[in-house]
């Protein structure tokens, strides 16, 4: 067995509102074991025993989206790998003036992207680094909407292939 997280997209954050319950029933009647959701923000971690992750993510993007009635899209990472990328966050995760937050895409060319477009940004109003198939993000507490990268990550080009977490968010995940 494998340990998953699934990341779900725009989910009741005024896009899609789907109890927690209903969202572990629906990776349950998947058959999936140790399924548990985690705040309410679109977060499961799950065990499956499966060879092919690109067909797994498939699998439970339309049974979202046969649920709950939208074009459901979700980020599939390893418990491994999402290890990894908490483990990889290169600012200061204790610093109370900043958002520690994790970028996800879909695509890792996404990624490749906005670290391109990102270039010319500001290090101090955004500090961004690239990970393993994410993009590390650090503004300070209260700007986030506001900062260039922050405005960038929110047009509507991105929206369906971006998600983004904070590291406290994760480290509960992981719980």
């Amino acid at each position: 067995m494998t340990g998953y997280v699934a990341l779900l997209r725009g989910v009741n954050v005024g896009g899609v509102t789907i109890k927690s319950g209903e969202l572990r029933e629906v990776f349950e009647e998947l058959g999936f074991d140790a399924v548990r959701t985690v705040l309410a923000s679109g977060n499961v971690r799950f065990e499956a025993s499966v060879k092919d992750d690109a067909a797994l993510k498939r699998r439970i993007e339309a049974a979202l989206g046969d649920r709950f009635g939208y074009d459901a899209w979700i980020v599939l990472v390893t418990r491994d790998a999402l290890e990894r990328v908490v483990d990889g966050f290169p600012f200061d995760e204790h610093d109370a003036t900043r958002q520690p937050y994790v970028v996800f895409a879909s695509k890792p060319e996404v990624i490749d992207e906005l670290v391109e477009a990102a270039g010319d940004l500001d290090p101090d109003a955004d500090p961004i680094r690239p990970g393993d198939s994410v993009l590390y993000w650090n503004p300070v507490k209260g700007t986030t909407l506001h900062t260039p990268f922050g405005k960038m990550l929110g047009k509507p080009r991105f929206a369906p292939t971006t998600t983004n977490r904070n590291l406290r968010t994760l480290h509960k995940i992981l719980g």
